[in-house]
């Protein structure tokens, strides 16, 4: 039995892991460098009733099994705006189940903690980040549903494979809790 699904999307426990490893699958396909982006997660069973057009044009209209959740680009982040602020002029309609994001960050072991220079403004910061030996490129793909439900997957850019991505509902908690105020009333 294969873990790997027909689209090549390893096959997960959950409707949640699952749109989160094809929206990784996807951003993968794109290569690294690129924008954050942004997902609504639509129950397919409800698109395919209520937006037959749409299902068609994402390929969810011939009757074969497909995912629970159908992962929906939004329109492109604009640049310049910092994440918390854009997601916070975000309000999703009901039929929305769910979202998620990508974004690429530089990473550090929590062993150059110690070594972070004093003083340092959020640009320094960024610039000593860039600069220091043992940075790593990550890519991370993080998931709410309006239940409170959590989904994360990161994958690094030494490390671009599917068989290399890891997964977890806490791994990216404070993009997980800006993600579910886009919820809130």
């Amino acid at each position: 039995m294969s873990n790997v699904s027909p689209s090549g999307t390893p096959m997960a426990a959950s409707p949640l892991t699952r749109a989160v490893l094809e929206i990784d699958e996807y951003a993968s396909g794109l290569g690294w460098d690129q924008p954050a982006r942004l997902f609504a997660l639509v129950d397919t069973t409800r698109l395919r009733s209520d937006e037959p057009e749409l299902a068609a044009q994402l390929g969810l209209d011939d009757g074969e099994s497909v995912a629970p959740l159908t992962p929906v680009e939004q329109d492109e982040i604009p640049s310049g705006t910092p994440l918390d602020e854009f997601l916070g002029t975000i309000a999703w309609p009901g039929a929305v189940a769910g979202c998620a994001m990508t974004v690429e960050r530089l990473m550090l072991p929590p062993s150059a903690e110690a070594s972070v220079p004093d003083g340092l403004d959020e640009s320094g910061l960024a610039e000593w980040v860039a600069a220091h030996p043992e940075r790593q490129e990550v890519r991370m793909t993080v998931a709410v549903l309006r239940d409170g439900a959590r989904e994360s997957a990161l994958r690094l850019r030494e490390k671009d494979s599917p068989n290399e991505v890891l997964t977890g509902s806490g791994l990216v908690p404070g993009l997980a809790e800006a993600l579910a105020a886009t919820f809130e009333a």
